[in-house]
C-alpha cells in the first residue's frame, strides 16, 4: 500500500520539475538587418520591455545566424544552426546591466509573407538556447519591406524574445518538499 501511495506522490510530482520555469518577454525595435546566402545579422536594434521594465532604451539586442541551407534571403528559406544571439541592459528601470543573454540559433527560418496590401514582410523565426543549454528561448522579429523585396539590408519592424529560464530554488524546495513527505509517510507505517 505505502508503495503505490510513494509511486503515485512521485507520478504527481515529477510532471512539476518538467516545468519549474520562468518566463521573460522581451521587446525591440529598430535596427538593421543585413542579409546574404552566408546568413542573417542584426545591429542597432534598441531594447525596450524586458519582463515587466518597459522604457525607451533599456538595451540592445544583436544576432547573426548561420548560412541558408536551403533557399535565400531574398525569397525565404532555413538557416543552419549556429551564430550568435547577445541581448545586453543597460541597467535602467531594473533591467540588469551588461549581458542578459548570450547564445546561439539552434533552429531558424526566414519566412517571405505577401500581405493583402501587396506588401511583402519577413519573419525571422528562430530557437535559441545559451551554452550550456540550460536557459532558452523563441525569437521572432519581422521587417517590412513595402512591394519590393529583401535586397540585402531593412529596417527592423519588431522583435520578440521569450526566454525560458529554468528555476533551480524551486525544484529545490520540491525535492526538500517530496524527501520529508517520504520520512513523515516511513515514520507513520512503521509505527503501525
Amino acid at each position: 500500500m505505502r508503495r503505490v501511495l510513494l509511486l503515485t506522490l512521485l507520478a504527481l510530482a515529477l510532471p512539476m520539475v518538467a516545468f519549474a520555469s520562468s518566463s521573460i518577454d522581451i521587446s525591440n525595435g529598430d535596427g538593421t538587418i543585413t542579409g546574404s546566402s552566408a546568413g542573417l545579422s542584426l545591429t542597432g536594434s534598441t531594447l525596450f520591455k524586458y519582463g515587466s521594465a518597459v522604457g525607451s532604451n533599456l538595451g540592445s539586442v544583436s544576432f547573426t545566424t548561420g548560412a541558408f541551407t536551403s533557399g535565400n534571403a531574398q525569397m525565404g528559406g532555413t538557416l543552419a544552426p549556429g551564430g550568435t544571439f547577445t541581448i545586453t541592459g543597460n541597467g535602467t528601470n531594473g533591467v540588469p546591466n551588461g549581458v542578459i543573454f548570450s547564445g546561439t540559433f539552434t533552429a531558424a527560418s526566414w519566412d517571405l509573407v505577401t500581405l493583402d496590401n501587396g506588401t511583402h514582410n519577413y519573419i525571422l523565426k528562430g530557437a535559441i538556447a545559451d551554452a550550456s543549454g540550460r536557459v532558452g528561448g523563441t525569437s521572432q522579429l519581422s521587417v517590412n519591406v513595402g512591394k519590393g523585396f529583401f535586397s540585402g539590408t531593412a529596417g527592423l519592424s519588431s522583435g520578440d524574445t521569450n526566454l525560458s529560464v529554468p528555476e533551480p530554488g524551486t525544484l529545490g524546495l520540491l525535492g526538500t518538499g517530496l524527501v520529508g513527505l517520504a520520512g513523515v509517510l516511513r515514520r507513520k507505517f512503521r509505527i503501525s
